[in-house]
């Protein structure tokens, strides 16, 4: 493999586009840790020390970096980008334009991409205003009366400034993930996420170490995470072939279709956006309870005893909200009927099955089939890393989840694969023999 790196380096082309990929994903990571305008950049170090935030500010916190919590100029990383491609996604159920814009090719697809983008700026808006209000509050970081060491309450103008910067901020990330997609190699806005995680890793794998038995939780913890690994890998591989026949027709004189093809179906058609949805569905309650001025609350102190994220009713709620998501998301993204009448469109046929509404009935019934053990897979990643954690007694704080892991061992697959076809292409050795 390390041959095949260096003979991608020797081709002027190749190794254009991985120096320019290495070098936006280096400028992504200068950013986070450029402190927003009015922010005490020490006083930031010297609170995050003593200070944890909550799960649904530590999930954007993992995206961006570490640039949260530094309430850096990067500080909201790619989530807007995120949930505004999933928000227009759903939205092709529900609006028939989109829907229509989806069908149209690429002339639709970029103008989805760009409702994408302004849907992004809105969301950075919204989401900066409320970045800053849970830092002056204190919630941010976890612990009630530091917001205004940070920032000045009484001073619109910092605010507004510190609005604008992370929202701009925002914006420059999504057009340096973009150049990445046009100019680089693989997908720029997953090797972005990458980056995001893979950076905290260091750190965290020395929290492991300086804690109670450190040598050995780390030796547990590597020697699990490898095994995860090894097996997310094998089951993001696998799929399903169904097998489609295609009928020759005659156009004028020339003779088409009479080939043989399949249709793909991945195990996890879902990825990781059921895990996101459940994660961020079940960390609301406990980031709402943070702006509640009564700790002796009822509903505070049964939110405080049975949702944290080692207790048993959050496991359970978890893996049931992450299979829930898994057949939602699958549902919507694809659409059996659309196949069908696709293949019917062009003489295409299942053997065995007759072209039309049984096709896509057999579509519906083989996508359930698969999508049950596929969602019970990704509960179990999701599961694997909380349980590990409550039993080593570990910071959940670490960016080892299974969010995390599946993105690692997705983005990798694909960046590799698009290395290897660039490289054959070429007439050289690939990764894979």
């Amino acid at each position: 493999m390390l041959g095949t790196f260096a003979k991608a380096f020797r081709t002027p082309d190749l190794r254009r586009k991985l120096l320019f990929t290495i070098g936006i994903m280096v400028l992504f990571r200068l950013g986070s840790f450029i402190p927003t305008p009015g922010v005490d950049y020490a006083v930031i170090n010297s609170i995050q020390k003593q200070a944890s935030s909550n799960d649904l500010m530590g999930l954007i916190n993992l995206f961006s970096g570490g640039g949260l919590l530094q309430l850096s100029v990067f500080a909201l990383g790619i989530m807007p980008y995120i949930t505004a491609s999933i928000i227009v996604q759903l939205l092709r159920v529900v609006i028939p334009r989109f829907e229509t814009l989806h069908k149209e090719g690429q002339s639709g697809q970029t103008k989805l991409t760009q409702y994408t983008r302004y849907l992004t700026i809105a969301l950075a808006i919204l989401q900066s205003t409320a970045v800053i209000t849970t830092a002056r509050s204190g919630a941010l970081f976890g612990t009630a009366g530091v917001g205004k060491q940070v920032i000045d309450p009484d001073n619109a103008w910092t605010v507004t400034l510190m609005i604008i910067t992370m929202t701009a901020g925002t914006g420059l990330i999504m057009w340096m993930g973009e150049l990445i997609t046009e100019k680089g190699v693989g997908n720029g806005m997953s090797l972005l996420i990458f980056t995001s995680i893979v950076a905290g890793f260091p750190s965290s794998m020395g929290q492991i170490l300086q804690g109670n038995k450190g040598i050995t939780n780390f030796i547990v913890v590597l020697v699990v995470f490898v095994a995860v690994i090894a097996a997310i890998v094998f089951v993001e591989q696998s799929q399903r072939r169904i097998r489609v026949q295609y009928a020759k027709r005659m156009v004028g004189r020339r003779t088409y279709g009479g080939s043989t093809t399949y249709i793909p179906i991945k195990i996890n058609t879902a990825g990781v956006i059921p895990i996101i949805f459940a994660s961020s569905l079940l960390a609301l309650p406990s980031m709402l309870i943070q702006f509640v001025s009564d700790p002796s609350n009822k509903v505070v102190v049964w939110i405080q005893n049975n949702l944290g994220q080692t207790d048993p009713l959050y496991l359970v709620l978890y893996a049931a909200l992450t299979i829930f998501f898994c057949f939602f998301y699958t549902a919507i993204t694809f659409n059996p009927e659309e196949v069908a009448d696709n293949m019917k469109k062009y003489g295409g046929f299942i053997p065995g099955i007759r072209a039309g509404r049984p096709t896509a009935e057999y579509l519906n019934y083989v996508i359930n089939r698969i999508t049950t053990p596929g969602s019970i897979y990704l509960a179990v990643v999701a599961l694997v890393p909380q349980v590990l954690f409550g039993f080593l007694g570990v910071s959940q704080n670490l960016p080892f989840g299974g969010t995390t892991l599946l993105i690692i061992v997705g983005v990798g697959l694909d960046t590799v694969k698009q290395i290897e076809s660039q490289l054959q292409q070429r007439h050289y050795e690939g990764f894979l023999r």
